[in-house]
């Protein structure tokens, strides 16, 4: 592996195993030691790269909230009429609620901050801005909001269930919050 300045991955490095930990410790666990050591490099490279432990979660976390969104956007790039967005929708739903475990607990970790620190809430606050402009595309700015709502509302309901309800619940709901 590459190391120093012929290491261009490095910092995408440290981000991903700062996701890891905060996966599998939570974010009170995370320190730049235990960083270093998951991305393989050397301790001196977590202050090179990041000021402090808040710019690196912050980035972190800001990248994980693109991926969400780029989940959004491909789930609803292909429906061409509200019938078609209903189903992407629905789709969305089971998607993120049937994916790994890590990804239920990264958003909860980064709900956990936002509710707490302003720079996580401002995040949050362009992630949901981001996600229902992507719905816009398809309901009405009202609906939209309503509908960003259920999907993680019901995408934390269904990832928590042990017996989560079925499409038809989630296909329902959808259409109902659509109807207007």
């Amino acid at each position: 592996m590459a190391t120093g300045h012929t290491d261009p991955r490095r910092r995408e490095r440290i981000l991903a195993a700062a996701l890891d930990l905060i996966a599998e410790e939570g974010v009170a666990g995370v320190s730049h030691r235990k960083i270093a050591s998951r991305a393989g490099v050397p301790l001196g490279s977590m202050t090179y790269h990041f000021t402090g432990i808040d710019e690196l979660l912050l980035e972190a976390f800001t990248g994980y909230a693109d991926h969400v969104v780029a989940v959004f956007e491909r789930h609803l790039a292909g429906a061409a009429t509200q019938e078609e967005a209903r189903e992407a929708v629905t789709d969305l739903v089971h998607t993120l609620s049937e994916g790994p475990r890590r990804d239920l607990i990264l958003v909860q970790e980064l709900y956990t901050l936002a509710a707490r620190r302003e720079p996580y809430r401002a995040l949050c606050a362009r992630w949901m801005r981001r996600s229902r402009a992507l719905l816009e595309a398809h309901f009405p700015p009202a609906t939209a909001r309503r509908l960003d709502a259920l999907i993680e509302g019901l995408t934390l309901h269904r990832a928590l269930d042990d017996d989560p309800p079925d499409r038809s619940v989630t296909r329902e709901a959808v259409r109902r919050i659509t109807a207007d």
